[in-house]
C-alpha cells in the first residue's frame, strides 16, 4: 500500500509539472516567442513539426529530379549554369530540413527510410512529368512561386530551427522564381512555336500548382492545429487565395493565359474568383497513382544505394580525424 501511495504522489507531481511547462510553453507560442530545440513541448507539436519538416526536406530532394532532366538539354550555357545553381539550391534545402529536423531528436536516416519506403510524404507537384523546355520555367514561376507563398510565413513559425532554416530558403526561392517567370517571358516573345510551348506548359502545372498548398480548409487534418502552435500562420485556402491574386497580374505581363474560363475580379471580394480543383486528382497523385510517382521514388532509392560509397567514406574520414585530433590533445 505504501508503495502504491508513493507511486501516486509521484504520478501527481509529475503531472503538476507537465502542466506547469504546458502553460510556460503555451504563452511562449501567445507571446510570438520562439521554441528551441532544450525547451519543453507537447509530444504532439514535436510529431507534427517532424512530419512537416520531413515532408518539405523530402520535396526538395525529389524536386531535385523533374528539372535534372533538363540539365544535359538547355538551350544554352547560361540557362544550363542557371538551372545547375537552382538544383544545386534545392539539394541544399534538403540538406537545412533535414538539420531542422534532427534538432528534434529524430535522425535524418530515419527519415530517408521512411521516405524511400513510402511511409512519409512528399508535395504531390513533384510528380508530373517535365516535357518541354518551358516546363522550366513553369516549374520556376507557378511551383516556387506557390512555394514561396507558402513558405515566407514560416519564417516566423514558432520553432526556431524552422524559421532560421526558411529565411535563406526564401531568399534563395525568390531567385528560382524569377528565374522562370524570364524564362517564360522569353519563350512567350519568341517564335510561335516558343509561345505555344510556354502556354501549354501553363496549361499542365497550373491546376498542381494550386493544389501544392493542401486540400480545403475543411479537410484539412492538421492546419488548424498547426496555425494554433503558429507553426503556420495562415490557413491552405487563403494562401492559395495569395497566391492566385500574384498570379493573375503577372500571366498577363507574360502574355500567357491561365486556364481556367472562371477566373475573374470579384470587386467586393476583392479578390480573384476561380474554379473548383480536381481534389480526386490531388488524392490519387498523394496514394501513389500520379505520372511519376513509381519513378521518383525508384530513382530516389537507386540514388540513396548508389551514394553509399560517399558517406561510408565521410564517416571514415570523420573517424580518423576525430582519432588524430584525440591524439594530438593527449
Amino acid at each position: 500500500m505504501a508503495t502504491a501511495a508513493a507511486h501516486q504522489t509521484y504520478g501527481a507531481e509529475e503531472a503538476g509539472a507537465d502542466t506547469t511547462y504546458e502553460r510556460a510553453f503555451d504563452a511562449a507560442v501567445a507571446a510570438d516567442e520562439r521554441i528551441e530545440p532544450r525547451d519543453w513541448m507537447p509530444d504532439a507539436y514535436r510529431a507534427t513539426l517532424v512530419r512537416q519538416m520531413a515532408q518539405h526536406a523530402h520535396s526538395e530532394i525529389i524536386g531535385m529530379q523533374p528539372e535534372a532532366n533538363w540539365i544535359t538539354r538547355a538551350p544554352s550555357l547560361r540557362r544550363k549554369a542557371i538551372l545547375m545553381a537552382k538544383v544545386q539550391d534545392e539539394a541544399g534545402h534538403g540538406l537545412y530540413l533535414y538539420s531542422a529536423a534532427e534538432t528534434l531528436g529524430t535522425s535524418r536516416e530515419e527519415l530517408l527510410d521512411k521516405l524511400h519506403a513510402g511511409r512519409q510524404k512528399y508535395s504531390s507537384i513533384f510528380n508530373y512529368p517535365t516535357l518541354t523546355w518551358a516546363d522550366v520555367g513553369a516549374i520556376g514561376w507557378l511551383v516556387d512561386g506557390a512555394a514561396i507563398t507558402n513558405q515566407v510565413p514560416l519564417c516566423r513559425c514558432s520553432y526556431g530551427p524552422y524559421a532560421r532554416a526558411m529565411v535563406r530558403i526564401c531568399k534563395e526561392e525568390s531567385f528560382h522564381q524569377r528565374q522562370g517567370y524570364e524564362l517564360l517571358l522569353a519563350l512567350s516573345r519568341g517564335t510561335p512555336e516558343q509561345h505555344a510551348m510556354a502556354q501549354d506548359a501553363v496549361d499542365r502545372w497550373w491546376w498542381p500548382s494550386l493544389m501544392m498548398f493542401g486540400p480545403p480548409d475543411d479537410e484539412s487534418a492538421h492546419s488548424a492545429q498547426s496555425m494554433t502552435w503558429k507553426i503556420k500562420r495562415h490557413s491552405n485556402d487563403e494562401l492559395r487565395q495569395r497566391f492566385v491574386d500574384i498570379c493573375v497580374p503577372q500571366a498577363e505581363s507574360l502574355g500567357l493565359t491561365l486556364p481556367d474560363p472562371d477566373l475573374k475580379w470579384n470587386e467586393e471580394r476583392q479578390h480573384y474568383d476561380f474554379g473548383p480543383i480536381d481534389w480526386t486528382e490531388f488524392k490519387e497523385v498523394l496514394k501513389g497513382n500520379g505520372p511519376c510517382n513509381e519513378q521518383r521514388l525508384t530513382q530516389r532509392r537507386r540514388a540513396h544505394e548508389e551514394g553509399a560509397w560517399v558517406r561510408e567514406a565521410a564517416a571514415a574520414y570523420a573517424a580518423k580525424h576525430n582519432d588524430t585530433t584525440g591524439a594530438m590533445q593527449a
